[in-house]
């Protein structure tokens, strides 16, 4: 196995930049393997094509003539560009995505053969559903599910394959993927959005919540990933001595970016362009090795296919340049690791941004409103919304001073704590005309539009407000968007019905003019959701005695958070916007805590066969070198050796330590597994997290110190300093 390192180091060294064409304009490529607004201008008649825009932004039924018309037209287009397989694309509750290949071709007989591609097979296809999870809802031996065709995202090439995002739902009509929730979640944002941006402006019809995602990750060398069996096996090291420089000196951090990073960076925005996935920052990040790419915001059901598709194009684009991409979470110890900030804010049809502040005392209230509604409904939530980012892979991240802790809060920045402050003490009932126009001129008024730049950024913060926008830090970076953003959007949904409720109340009763019931109730908000407001160090341990006196959560670990899913305030929450059923929350937290039970076993398994097949062996051999020093040193100095030997007897009884407490913790942690293994669901998940995750880091520390006094020419598994730079 030495062999393969320093094969694999060679091969990293030998490697040369992969050649880049970027002669066509970004502009020019943006798309081009899209089936468009442009594309179906070309290629539909008017009457599909009026269909399929009704559809995308009035949520109207496509009829079968309709689809049809669609169809025959996506399948010329498609040919044209020499595809020959179509697939319904969807993600089903694995957290990535799936495809099923069908070809054009279809035999006519007489040995004759046609393209062919309707309606049907556009609007619906039915999968193999057996393997996917469902958490209970089918049976395993109930193989039928469907995918059925999503308008609002548009069909793309990819490869010689024409790519249809669908929903994927069960035989019996309960999703079984991350898609639908989103879309109903959206759904209701719209209808309680748009009624309350009525008391602002009678002409909004629509409610659009977008999203800009920024994707962290690192890129490794090929052959040296392929040389640790933890790499490819977990997607982390599950051992590796920390280097002597790591990202101490912060050089990495928005540097020069490395040619065979930037060659393989300028290849995959070329992908996203011809995708239509509209990438435009990328940068060195914090850790070596380690790169972030952003695109322009966009509506957040294509925006999160976007996001889930790059994952994918990514991993083929990195191979071409022999790179492996890592998305876990925290792939590196010492290091920082990686997360996937999702920025969300709400938008009109009329153009209007509404956690944007405006130039009118008028058009701030309105920013007023859904600022402090979405605070209130994260203050309501932020269980909810603390599960909604958990898996085994984050709980390395969330809380390890490089990354949001795991209690949630929400940063605002000081100019919007002081407008706060100055509404709560806004005295109670209706105001004369001189407190009118103090509170919109003085108060609310003075809100700037230039706020995005007044507005300070904390790095520590889960939830912070970032001038036109929330940046939800704390979602990793494996994480499939639409999880977080069905149940933010679900929560600032019911939040917004709410309110509308009370200041309707408020008019009506007290006789309220409209702005000052908004008032009114907005005040009472502030004053009741104060406590999730954090300005300060949420890395300290401080802030956790603080978040305690507060009464907010701090679910540090999967299990312990996940139980927030199937809360009966949760149910309700998810049956009153009509979200999800009873049936479908259940089986998703019954997957995720399999999953976190999974991945657990699965690195446990991996980190017990390195340690006795690579670590234990390598050691005992080093071990035997000594041996043979001790005894020639023996021979030369006969009864004096001892005082010639010391060191080496030292090191070789160090070495019998580790190795004895290695092979001691690997044994204890079988047993714990085995116990654990014969548990299900809640019980088996936190026997994973609380009894057998703790051997890990006592395996590691072992295997770390046996790394440094071991001979390098000997030691088998890829070392940190020489993955984390590669040039």
């Amino acid at each position: 196995m030495a062999v393969l390192r320093f094969h694999a180091l060679k091969e990293a060294l030998d490697r040369k930049p992969v050649e880049v064409d970027e002669s066509i304009k970004r502009s020019e490529l943006f798309g081009e393997n899209v089936f468009n607004e442009s594309t179906m201008r070309q290629y539909l008649t008017k009457e599909a094509y009026q269909g399929v825009m009704s559809a995308i932004q009035h949520g109207t039924k496509i009829d079968r003539k309709i689809a049809d018309q669609v169809a025959s037209s996506m399948k010329d287009w498609a040919l044209s560009k020499g595809v020959t397989h179509y697939t319904h694309w969807f993600q089903p509750l694995t957290g990535g995505t799936a495809e099923k290949h069908d070809a054009f071709f279809e035999t006519i007989g007489n040995g004759l053969a046609v393209e062919k591609f309707g309606g049907s097979e556009l609007v619906q296809q039915e999968p193999d559903a057996s393997s996917f999870p469902n958490g209970g809802i089918r049976n395993t031996f109930e193989a039928r599910g469907y995918t059925a065709w999503d308008p609002t995202s548009p069909a793309f090439i990819f490869g010689t394959t024409l790519s249809i995002p669908t929903i994927f739902v069960a035989y019996t009509g309960e999703a079984l993927d991350n898609k639908t929730p989103l879309l109903r979640a959206l759904q209701a944002i719209d209808k309680s959005a748009t009624a309350v941006c009525k008391y602002f402006d009678k002409n909004v019809k629509k409610v659009t919540a977008s999203l800009g995602w920024e994707q962290e990750y690192f890129l490794i060398d090929k052959a040296l990933a392929a040389s640790r069996p933890d790499i490819i096996l977990t997607g982390r090291t599950l051992l590796g001595h920390s280097p002597a420089k790591g990202q101490q000196l912060d050089d990495h951090y928005f540097g020069s970016i490395p040619t065979r990073a930037l060659n393989y960076m300028r290849d995959l925005e070329t992908e996203c362009m011809l995708l239509g996935i509209p990438v435009k920052t990328r940068h060195n990040e914090v850790a070596p090795n380690q790169f972030e790419l952003a695109p322009i915001y966009e509506e957040s059901n294509l925006a999160v296919d976007h996001n889930s598709l790059l994952m994918d194009v990514m991993g083929k684009v990195a191979s071409r340049h022999n790179f492996k991409v890592l998305f876990h979470e925290k792939p590196f110890a010492g290091v920082n690791g990686s997360g996937k900030h999702n920025n969300w804010s709400l938008s009109t049809d009329t153009g209007i941004n509404l956690l944007g502040p405006g130039k009118t005392p008028m058009s701030n209230l309105q920013f007023l409103t859904f600022f402090i509604n979405t605070i209130k409904a994260v203050y309501d939530n932020e269980e909810l919304l603390r599960a909604t980012i958990a898996s085994a892979s984050n709980d390395h991240r969330l809380g390890a001073n490089e990354a949001p802790p795991a209690i949630i809060s929400v940063f605002i920045g000081e100019q919007l704590t002081k407008v706060l402050q100055e509404l709560e003490g806004v005295t109670d009932g209706k105001l004369s005309p001189e407190e009118k126009t103090d509170l919109k001129l003085n108060v609310v008024g003075k809100i700037p539009d230039v706020l995005l730049d007044n507005t300070d950024r904390n790095r520590t913060s889960p939830f912070a407000f970032t001038g036109n926008k929330f940046e939800f830090r704390a979602v990793g970076s494996t994480a499939n968007c639409a999880i977080p953003m069905t149940v933010l959007n679900t929560i600032v949904a019911k939040q917004l019905k709410d309110f509308k409720i009370e200041v309707d109340a408020l008019i009506k009763k007290k006789d309220l003019k409209k702005d000052e019931a908004i008032f009114n109730v907005l005040r009472e908000y502030i004053k009741s959701s104060k406590k999730i407001l954090f300005e300060g160090n949420g890395y300290g341990a401080e802030w956790e005695k603080e978040a305690k006196k507060r009464g907010l959560s701090n679910n540090k670990t999967t299990p312990e958070a996940l139980k927030a899913q199937i809360s009966k305030k949760t149910l309700a929450l998810y049956d009153e916007m009509e979200v999800m059923s009873k049936v479908e929350v259940e089986a998703r937290h019954e997957i995720e805590l399999e999953e976190y039970t999974m991945h657990i076993q699965i690195e446990g398994r991996v980190l017990g066969d390195i340690a006795r097949n690579h670590v234990i062996p390598t050691a005992v051999k080093y071990q035997n070198m000594l041996i043979e020093n001790v005894k020639g040193l023996k021979e030369i100095f006969e009864q004096d050796y001892k005082k010639e030997a010391g060191e080496q007897i030292k090191l070789i009884r160090e070495i019998s330590e580790h190795i004895s407490e290695i092979n001691s913790k690997i044994n204890a942690m079988i047993e714990e597994r085995k116990k654990a293994n014969k548990l299900e669901g809640q019980k088996a998940a936190d026997a994973y997290c609380n009894k057998v995750k703790p051997y890990f880091d006592d395996i590691r520390y072992h295997c770390d110190k046996l790394e440094i006094m071991i001979d390098d020419e000997l030691w088998t598994l890829t070392k940190y300093r020489e993955m984390l730079f590669t040039r």
